[in-house]
């Protein structure tokens, strides 16, 4: 079980790593975010904090929410989904990985980037099967309980987001329709791809693990007397 996990972490990490770099970039092209950034930074420019950690409050917030739905606890992998997703966007930010984009081309540039980051990082920790996030997750639950599709309640959810990110004064813009429109192909090449490697990892591994076993030969086996 614990090399099962090794395996799901060396995509699930990375994925929400690539993720959160993805929302930077999006954040400094200041030409519109995915709905809920736009809560978050609107919260942010609204409340204070960092977009850090209201990333992380609002997924407790979901968290515990799924869990008065489903009167289940929330996975590993949702609960360090909205930890690490908050504590990556916060690093990068306030250790100036990125430069601001000076130019209007590099905005564009930052733009597209954040949206193919954010699709294919969330195609890598989706891959490594630690479970759904905190949005996710509510989306699961209550599409279970009202028999309601998924489609539409993430449609509801994402627009209640951009809604009241927007009314506190979030960024919204043509990023955010584009990354509407684009992102969701962009997950599925990136959960096809990475699932790929993950089998193939998952199969290399078992295999070293069988050829580490040696056989017991027959000449081995001694004799009493």
């Amino acid at each position: 079980m614990l090399k099962k996990y090794l395996i799901a972490f060396s995509l699930f990490l990375p994925g929400l790593f690539v993720m959160s770099l993805g929302i930077v970039m999006m954040i400094y092209a200041g030409l519109g975010v995915p709905s809920w950034d736009v809560l978050h930074v609107g919260l942010q420019k609204t409340v204070g904090l960092t977009i850090g950690i209201w990333n992380q409050l609002v997924g407790i917030v979901l968290l515990g929410y799924t869990l008065y739905l489903t009167r289940k606890f929330p996975g590993i992998g949702a609960i360090l989904n909205m930890i690490l997703i908050g504590v990556f966007v916060d690093l990068i930010m306030f250790t100036h990985m990125l430069p601001m984009p000076a130019t209007v081309w590099t905005q564009w540039l930052y733009m597209l980037m954040g949206i193919f980051l954010m699709g294919f990082g969330s195609g890598m920790y989706i891959s490594s099967d630690m479970g759904a996030g905190p949005r996710d997750g509510v989306v699961l639950a209550l599409a279970d309980l009202t028999g309601a599709s998924i489609r539409r309640i993430r449609t509801i959810m994402e627009i209640v987001a951009l809604l009241l990110g927007w009314m506190l004064g979030g960024p919204v813009g043509l990023g955010t329709l584009v990354f509407s429109l684009a992102v969701g192909p962009i997950m599925q090449y990136s959960i096809s791809f990475w699932r790929k490697i993950y089998r193939t990892m998952a199969e290399r591994f078992l295999s070293v693990e069988k050829n580490m076993v040696m056989p017991v030969s027959s000449t081995s086996q001694g004799t009493e007397r």
